[in-house]
């Protein structure tokens, strides 16, 4: 990573109908709810008092939208990278019916049959945080909740079915960052949506 980056900051989209159904979405390209919408407005308090070098966002149209409304639709580039996991044939269902199908699945260690697996995904995070740690200053990415799950599992160098216990909201706030002289990467902030009430946080 570049000496230069300070924090990477990660937003997953504000709520569509699918997220707020439990319906796995990947490829699928829903708008947001009117709540998701007015959830990805508070966003914009939370982060215009930070400076970012650089903002990338997902191209699908929930990660773009909530991008738009936080503020920043003018200043962030496109990343492929940040595109939601592809489920395959798991696109569209709730867990449990995936579960009814193939009883013990876990997307962090079984992937999705048509889609990608977990080794497919991580080796994006990857060339997302490389892009990032070419970066000057903070850095702001919006993207969707396993995708950034996978991110920050990759960003703290742990086995990737780690992903399976973390949680993330729409429209919330995660932080990464270098602690101390040897540079470790850390999670600084998770999951955070105090925003999300129309009172601005204690992002900083």
């Amino acid at each position: 990573m570049s000496e230069g980056l300070k924090s990477i900051y990660v937003v997953r989209h504000g709520e569509t109908v699918w997220s707020l159904s439990g319906q796995h979405t990947g490829l699928t390209d829903l708008p947001l709810t009117p709540r998701g919408e007015q959830n990805a407005r508070w966003l914009r308090g939370r982060l215009a008092r930070i400076s970012f070098a650089k903002v990338f966002r997902s191209p699908l149209q929930r990660a773009t939208r909530t991008c738009e409304l936080a503020g920043f639709g003018e200043v962030a580039g496109a990343n492929r990278n940040l595109v939601e996991w592809n489920y395959g044939e798991y696109e569209g269902l709730r867990t449990a019916e995936i579960h009814a199908r193939r009883p013990g699945w876990k997307l962090f260690r079984d992937g999705c049959p048509g889609g990608e697996m977990p080794e497919q995904v991580a080796g994006r995070a990857d060339a997302m945080l490389r892009r990032a740690g070419s970066v000057a200053g903070n850095v702001l990415l919006f993207s969707s909740g396993h995708f950034l799950r996978m991110l920050t599992v990759r960003w703290l160098g742990l086995d990737l079915t780690v992903g399976n216990l973390l949680l993330l909201d729409p429209a919330s706030i995660s932080i990464l960052e270098f602690e101390g002289a040897a540079n470790l990467p850390v999670l600084r902030v998770w999951n955070d949506t105090y925003h999300l009430a129309g009172e601005p946080g204690p992002a900083k």
